[in-house]
């Protein structure tokens, strides 16, 4: 009989196709399949020629972008030379997910399905195009595409005698055990964290940890807005850039959300534990120490204040032991409830250390080693790199809007990784932050002769900061900026160093202060009064357009 071994493989961006990936995976695990479930990056895709039963799960990011998990796969897959019948012996189905606001709505999922098939893969069912925009989510397409694929599969790789699909009302082991140490053993430090001398630049798994030196607030105080200029001392970490760059941050949880969480699932913070995979096979979390205690695990790695997703609520009603609870978590769960779901969970952006305070029942009977299967991990934030190494050598710079605003809850909603970064005060002793750097989709011209025209609004100017910066410092004048804001008094980023590159030659600035008059005026409205020099820098001198919001 054939072996029953299904691939999972995901490209994903901010989480939603990892969580989607990870849902067919139980799937699988229900149907007895020997089953495994990987990043598309992670995976040797040398041996993508082997595998007889794969499903994979992409969005689609920006223009019509595969996210950045699985973009080494991508240029491979594309390459000229691979034989046409490579993938023959592959059963292969592509589930996408996308937003179909955007132009190329689902273009890597499509893109992939027909590549695959070009190589001789035979598609199980056509690609699945999971949209955002639907009342329900994705969910809408994705719950009848599981199904009809489940058909399929169990077609060809039917149960083995005397096995039934395991019932839904039946739990799944956990991805990992917990073992907790003796209350003597000694405890790992936050050894993470020390600046090592690098091997490699540093990257997501090997961040460097840079010392903050300053954290400046730009926005006048009695501006609605807080806004930081933040500098970090990357002296020593290997890290090179250029303007356009982005760099990626990791955030922790705040001590209180941590200490809030462990009081809910009582838990002592300060219990050391070692991991063991269920299933041998399954790699463990890259980021986590081991051992670990509590306490790093959820400062460091448990995302609690992301928005729950279903998988969530479906996974919370196994351990609930009320009745009432229950049934609500079940209903969240179901296809049916995706609508109470959303208005619950979505719309007011709960989190969710505030829905485990909505189920006390079920959060204080939660087994701690379900934590890493109920909670994703912590995601890196990217900025715009605001500085220069030309103009800042060693120094890194953000230009960073401290993110909150208010729902329909009492609590004011915050950005989990601007309000840490807000809360840091690098005169009250070392801080460090866990950061790396990435190329960002911006280039500049490298010849000094093509004028460059930058519209920023806001925050949006950062990577324009750079680019002067750098511009200027190597002595090229062509730089012209559109730079909007609300008012010149209260919202004027980096206004004495504009005025100061306009006094010596290297910039033209155009300034659009939106609240300051009557009639509200914006960076296009003052495109549009200097029409002729922006034709004329666009003809004569074949100039360079950059727009950041």
């Amino acid at each position: 009989m054939a072996e029953r071994r299904l691939l999972i493989l995901f490209g994903s961006q901010t989480g939603t196709a990892q969580d989607t990936a990870e849902r067919i995976g139980r799937e699988a695990k229900r149907r007895h399949f020997q089953c495994r479930v990987e990043a598309l990056d992670s995976y040797d895709v040398a041996n993508l020629i082997n595998e007889l039963l794969v499903v994979f799960v992409c969005a689609t990011t920006g223009q019509g972008d595969p996210p950045d998990n699985m973009k080494m796969f991508w240029r491979f897959l594309f390459r000229k030379n691979l034989p046409p019948a490579s993938l023959c012996q592959m059963d292969y189905a592509v589930l996408g997910l996308g937003d179909s606001s955007y132009p190329k709505f689902n273009f890597v999922a499509k893109k992939l399905h027909k590549r695959v098939l070009q190589l001789g893969g035979n598609p199980l069912l056509p690609v699945a195009l999971g949209d955002d925009q639907h009342d329900l989510g994705p969910d809408a397409v994705v719950d009848p595409w599981l199904l009809a694929l489940w058909d399929k599969i169990l077609a060809l790789y039917p149960l083995p005698p005397g096995l039934e699909v395991i019932s839904p009302d039946i739990r799944l082991p956990p991805k990992y055990t917990l073992h907790y140490l003796a209350e003597d053993s000694p405890h790992p430090d936050g050894g993470l964290l020390q600046p090592t001398a690098p091997r490699a630049p540093p990257s997501e798994l090997h961040p460097f940890a840079a010392r903050m030196v300053s954290n400046q607030r730009v926005t006048a105080e009695s501006h609605f807005q807080d806004v930081r200029l933040i500098e970090f001392d990357i002296a020593g970490s290997g890290i090179t850039f250029s303007a356009g760059d982005v760099v990626m941050i990791q955030p922790q949880n705040c001590p209180e959300d941590v200490q809030q969480f462990c009081q809910l699932l009582r838990l002592d913070p300060d219990r050391c534990f070692l991991l063991k995979p269920t299933e041998p096979g399954t790699a463990l979390p890259a980021r986590l120490p081991q051992p670990c205690t509590i306490r790093h695990l959820v400062t460091h790695y448990l995302d609690i204040s992301c928005v729950p997703r279903r998988s969530f609520f479906e996974l919370l009603s196994y351990f609930s032991t009320n009745e009432l609870e229950q049934e609500k978590l079940q209903e969240f769960s179901s296809a049916q409830g995706q609508e109470e779901l959303y208005s619950y969970c979505n719309r007011p952006r709960r989190t969710t250390l505030e829905a485990l305070w909505d189920f006390p029942h079920t959060t204080s009977a939660i087994p701690p080693e379900y934590l890493l299967d109920l909670i994703p991990r912590i995601r890196p934030r990217a900025f715009s790199i605001a500085s220069s190494m030309l103009a800042h050598p060693g120094r890194i710079q953000i230009l960073m809007a401290v993110v909150q605003y208010k729902t329909r809850l009492s609590k004011p909603r915050r950005g989990l990784c601007s309000t840490w970064l807000a809360s840091l005060n690098p005169e009250e002793g070392d801080v460090r932050v866990p950061l790396w750097v990435k190329k960002g989709g911006m280039k500049f011209p490298a010849d000094p002769d093509t004028p460059v025209i930058m519209i920023g609004p806001g925050t949006g100017v950062a990577p324009f900061r750079a680019a002067i910066q750098e511009r200027a410092a190597q002595g090229w004048k062509g730089n012209c900026l559109f730079f909007g804001c609300r008012q010149k008094s209260k919202d004027f980023y980096c206004q004495a160093e504009w005025e100061d590159l306009v006094a010596k030659g290297f910039l033209t600035l155009f300034t659009a202060f939106s609240r300051d008059q009557e009639e509200k005026v914006y960076v296009q409205h003052r495109i549009r009064e200097n029409r002729r020099l922006v034709w004329e820098l666009l003809t004569s001198g074949s100039a360079h357009i950059y727009l950041a919001g």
